[in-house]
């Protein structure tokens, strides 16, 4: 054998070795602790929650006065929201415009009726199915 055999034999050895030493804490016993009388309890004071004192004065109330009252200051109108909202929908009715409206025979050439007839059960109505059929339609083309 060559010698690199004989020190791994020799290592591994080693390590068994301290692997089977005792490796647990010795457990050294504690002198035992002297006890200390309690000190005496001091009484508890009872707090008690104590209320405001009521004014010195007498308040009256007044009365409200709401002829002031305008919508026009209490809604105002978001004149970017508006304009906002009348360009979107004539977007949208332009794009209505430009679709032309499928006929259910159409619809059906171009899914077949087994598809149709499941369109119409999923959404209750032919044309709801026939919308879709406009959908498929315009995201082929």
């Amino acid at each position: 054998m060559s010698h690199t055999h004989y020190f791994i034999f020799a290592l591994s050895s080693a390590f068994f070795l301290s692997a089977c030493s005792n490796t647990a804490p010795q457990i050294v016993p504690e002198p035992p602790k002297t006890v200390l009388a309690p000190a005496p309890k001091k009484p508890v004071k009872k707090v008690t929650p104590s209320l405001p004192k009521a004014p010195k004065k007498k308040i009256e109330l007044k009365e409200v006065q709401d002829d002031n009252y305008s919508p026009e200051y209490m809604y105002p109108e978001d004149k970017y929201k508006k304009d906002k909202l009348v360009e979107e929908n004539t977007h949208t009715t332009s794009l209505e415009a430009e679709t032309p409206s499928m006929s259910k025979a159409e619809c059906i050439a171009m899914i077949g009726q087994e598809k149709f007839d499941k369109y119409t059960e999923m959404f209750g109505n032919e044309s709801a199915s026939i919308k879709r059929c406009t959908l498929l339609k315009s995201m082929q083309n």
